[in-house]
């Protein structure tokens, strides 16, 4: 079934099919020829979304041009039965995590080590407890011993550093996650914990939702509030995304804030069939989950095409594209930022814990959070009580295993073998492909394609039982390096398997992961292949080894779906992470 174009052939057939379906859809097409091909110089992206049948017409056509075969596994390899899915045991080597403030005292010092979430320990308007840690390392404060206080900060996603302390992989002597959800859990897992303040620095989580939807559901409901945009999406009056509740603070505030809308407000009875199924409606308005709020910031600043999303009030307030024509509507528990202290910490530990705490609270940290975008002029107070950690933790099963809201998936992962993955790379890939199959669920049905300069389908979509899953390994195993890389090739070959298998099965969701780590230099690029993969409206998600991550987040933007990079020591978990959340 292999087939080889010349670039020039090629050009000119794609032409003719694009003319066939519409000229006017194309007005703003460019270059959809190879890779290789210089775009129109000034060209501008496309700017209009193609209509189904005609994107599964251009895509047809495009699979013509793609040097492709089929080169189908039979064979399978032996897979471990009656394993347990446990992110926890793939977690990188903590260093994975950088340590953004970094004492300059030495041994001498009482120094203590905090987890703190990304939105207040990165750089710029996320860097607020960065900037109070510097400045409490610089004070010099002496203790009751004569010993200087000092604080490191790691900069760690509140789910992942729960991670970490839950599996006592790396347990600091603080954690500071956007919310107490997290310190519940903590607590459920057996870790000692030491309440230090309640609120370092003040946030909401919110629904963001576009002006015109919000009108729109006034006008029907009366009100918009969090009731009745749950009661909306359920209705099928309201598309909107949230974040992964096993990573994201404001997914699991959210995923709890739903369940409490479902049972009344009554923990006991949260997770009661009643609120299962309801639950269940709910999610079939929800076609798009990120990994985190930043994500889903980058997200929303590329696309917009979701009616509304979950985002922290901080992240609202510095997003510029969302300061004009959306509302903020606040949900669930506040984001108040706790600072405890974990394990069993010396009086040392404990005292420097505390006058860091205070330490912050000063009014010029106080006016540089407001600067910052925290502590925002919302009288708001907590929807609902932290529940018990072992309820979030089955919370989180329950959203794992009812989040497709009973429509299987039906997923094809496009996996680059060119050869600049040669070596530990394509190593690291094998281990994190197999790994990261635990966590895709049997009811779920998987392809695999392989490409370097050529495209080869090696995996047909079929059911992810044990046979299914057996090949999928030995077809992982048996991947080899070589040759350039053709991804939008790859991701053309992929997208008919998964035409072709909703034609077989209306009712599947489709997806794609594409995994690879460099630029495409053969075939199609991303500006002839946008406005047909756009038009088909299969969600692309993208992980990058190490790569130029800002092209594979365009081709993730065309379908609301997440991107991500990663690096030697962290694939593995990254690409459980997103299967977990996603398969």
């Amino acid at each position: 079934m292999a087939r080889e174009k010349s670039s020039g052939r090629r050009g000119f057939l794609v032409l003719v099919a694009l003319i066939a379906i519409g000229a006017a859809v194309f007005e703003n097409f460019v270059g959809s020829g190879p890779a290789g091909t210089p775009d129109q110089p000034g060209a501008p992206a496309h700017s209009r979304t193609m209509r189904y049948d005609d994107a599964v017409e251009a895509v047809r056509d495009m699979r013509a041009q793609v040097d492709w075969r089929e080169d189908i596994v039979t064979e399978r390899a032996r897979i471990e039965l009656g394993g347990v899915r446990d992110l926890k045991k793939s977690l990188p080597a903590i260093d994975t995590f950088p340590l953004v403030v970094v004492p300059a005292a030495g041994a001498s010092a009482a120094t203590v080590e905090i987890f703190v979430s990304t939105e207040k320990s990165g750089s710029g308007t996320d860097g607020w407890m960065v900037k109070v840690a510097e400045d409490f390392n610089q004070a010099g404060q002496r203790l009751a011993s004569g010993r200087q206080a000092q604080v490191a900060i790691r900069k760690i996603a509140s789910g992942t550093g729960h991670d970490f302390i839950a599996s006592r992989k790396h347990v600091p002597q603080g954690y500071s996650p956007s919310n107490a959800l997290w310190v519940s859990m903590v607590e459920a897992e057996g870790v000692p914990v030491e309440p230090v303040a309640d609120s370092t620095v003040g946030n909401v989580a919110g629904v963001v939702m576009k002006q015109s939807v919000a009108a729109r559901l006034r006008e029907k409901y009366g009100k918009v509030d969090v009731p009745t945009l749950v009661d909306a999406v359920v209705q099928g009056s309201l598309v909107m995304g949230y974040t992964d509740p096993f990573a994201s603070s404001t997914g699991l505030n959210f995923l709890v804030t739903v369940l409490s809308r479902f049972s009344d407000g009554k923990p006991e009875t949260m997770l009661s069939p009643d609120v299962v199924s309801a639950f269940e409606s709910f999610q079939k308005g929800v076609p798009f989950v990120a990994l985190t709020t930043l994500q889903m910031r980058e997200s929303v600043e590329r696309s917009g095409s979701l009616d509304a999303f979950v985002m922290e009030y901080q992240t609202f307030a510095k997003t510029p594209t969302l300061q004009s024509g959306y509302e903020f509507i606040p949900f669930g528990v506040r984001h108040d930022n706790p600072l405890v202290g974990l394990g069993r910490l010396d009086a040392d530990q404990r005292e420097t814990l505390k006058a860091f705490a205070e330490f912050g609270r000063q009014s010029r940290y106080k006016r540089l959070a407001k600067e910052y975008g925290f502590d925002p002029a919302i009288d708001y107070q907590s929807a609902y009580p932290v529940p018990r950690g072992d309820t979030l933790v089955q919370a989180q099963r329950l959203w794992k295993e009812k989040k497709d809201a009973g429509r299987p998936i039906a997923a094809v992962f496009v996996c680059d073998v060119s050869g600049s993955m040669r070596g530990v790379r394509l190593a690291q890939l094998k281990k994190a492909l197999l790994g990261g199959s635990e966590f895709i669920s049997p009811t779920n049905s998987i392809g695999l394609v392989v490409f370097n300069h050529q495209v080869t389908t090696v995996l047909p979509i079929r059911p992810f039982d044990l046979s299914q899953k057996a090949a999928f390994h030995a077809a992982v195993k048996r991947m080899e390096a070589e040759g350039n890389t053709a991804m939008y090739d790859g991701a053309v070959v992929g997208l008919n398997m998964l035409i072709d298998e909703k034609a077989r099965n209306p009712s599947v969701k489709p997806v794609l992961f594409v995994l690879t780590d460099g630029d495409t230099n053969r075939g199609f690029n991303f500006d002839g292949s946008a406005p047909v993969f756009e038009g088909l409206g299969i969600p692309i998600y993208t992980i990058g080894y190490e790569a130029k991550i800002d092209q594979l987040k365009r081709l993730s933007s065309l379908v609301e779906a997440a991107s991500l990079n990663a690096g030697e020591g962290e694939i593995e978990y990254k690409i459980g992470a997103l299967l977990n959340a996603e398969m």
